[in-house]
């Protein structure tokens, strides 16, 4: 383990922050816990948050099956106070991702959506001796400048939003939002 001084902070950002920024949260924070215990910070909020409500009963599900922990969750609503201290800021869609950057316009830099982080930061390299939240932030500036020489359009880069909807939709997100957060975690893991 390597000793930080403070953790590098992840912000997952979805709708009612009760499906799909709540799974990425959970599943990113044991992933990271168990590569470099203490060194990760992750938590979530939503554009249109269903304040106070605990995960939905089938995503809970999916996150204790893929071995986060769905207890003791309450989604709350994305504001500019929950922005600041926070490193990286994952939207699950494109719109998630344009609204972060019209509350804080600072962030442009340092938010993305989940699936673009995945598909990207697999291509930049960073310093294996670098403290976490070093890493990251210069991975994360490497990743921004791709963005735009590996375009793709939004069935890419957005996470379905199951809410209210079938279960092959579920089934959908889960397609869409697991193999991206196994993409961050191994990506960490190349430098441990």
């Amino acid at each position: 383990m390597r000793p930080t001084a403070a953790p590098f902070r992840i912000l997952t950002v979805c709708t009612g922050n009760i499906c799909r920024s709540p799974m990425a949260e959970r599943l990113l924070q044991a992933g990271l816990d168990s590569v470099a215990p203490g060194e990760f910070e992750v938590t979530s909020a939503g554009t249109g948050a269903l304040v106070g409500s605990g995960i939905e009963p089938h995503v809970a599900g999916f996150v204790n099956i893929f071995g986060g922990d769905s207890a003791g969750f309450a989604a709350r609503q994305l504001s500019a106070e929950i922005l600041e201290g926070q490193d990286l800021v994952l939207g699950m869609t494109r719109a998630h991702r344009s609204k972060i950057v019209e509350l804080a316009p600072a962030f442009l830099r340092r938010t993305f959506t989940l699936r673009e982080l995945a598909r990207l930061l697999p291509l930049v390299d960073a310093d294996p001796d670098a403290p976490a939240v070093d890493r990251w932030q210069a991975a994360t500036a490497k990743v921004l400048r791709l963005r735009s020489a590996h375009p793709v359009g939004p069935q890419e880069d957005d996470v379905v939003d199951p809410y209210r909807r079938s279960d092959a939709v579920y089934q959908q997100m889960v397609r869409e939002l697991s193999p991206a957060v196994g993409n961050l975690l191994a990506w960490e893991r190349r430098y441990r």
